[in-house]
């Protein structure tokens, strides 16, 4: 069985609205690795249309991008991609598959059909999967940046405190530092 990973770019202040971070071939060859590492990535809807607007365009080439940016969008393209919607069934992006009806049942059928494991980049559906109990791991890139407004990680609660392992900590020269943490169970 596969492990469930939550990563996310995030602020100091835990604002994690994508434009907030610092987007340069570190951060990116950072995400890349952590593709690399995993078998699938998993998204809630509103992510998935957000990513597909953008990524497909640079890994075809439609879109002028720097080397870092279209070596993410050309793996992201190959990479089995998984889209938790009550609204929408039809997901017509490369290697695109839809997860509905019971988000528990559907998500652990998942981990355990990835043993690569799976890559969830999305803070609302974080939320109800750590409610859950799903997520393993945690890898949180924390800029050194205050933004001063939302969204804000785990922005809906979570019914108690999480316990959580260091695992390794990495600086990058923009002053971001990279945080891996397993769950502590």
């Amino acid at each position: 069985m596969g492990i469930l990973t939550f990563s996310l770019n995030v602020t100091l202040d835990g604002c994690v609205d994508h434009q907030e971070g610092i987007a340069d071939d570190e951060t990116h060859a950072h995400f890349t690795r952590l593709m690399d590492e995993s078998g699938a990535m998993l998204w809630g809807r509103v992510t998935y249309e957000m990513m597909e607007s953008a990524w497909p365009a640079v890994a075809r080439g439609d879109t002028e991008a720097p080397p870092a940016m279209r070596e993410w969008a050309e793996k992201l393209e190959a990479k089995p991609k998984y889209v938790v919607s009550s609204t929408r069934t039809d997901f017509p992006w490369t290697n695109s598959h839809h997860i509905a009806g019971d988000l528990r049942e559907g998500v652990q059928k998942l981990k355990d059909a990835t043993p690569d494991g799976v890559l969830l980049g999305s803070g609302a559906l974080a939320t109800e999967l750590d409610r859950l109990d799903l997520i393993d791991e945690y890898q949180f890139l924390v800029h050194p940046r205050i933004a001063g407004h939302g969204p804000t990680l785990y922005q809906r609660g979570l019914p108690g405190t999480r316990r959580l392992e260091l695992i390794s900590a990495s600086p990058f020269r923009a002053g971001a530092v990279a945080m891996h943490y397993r769950r502590a169970r």
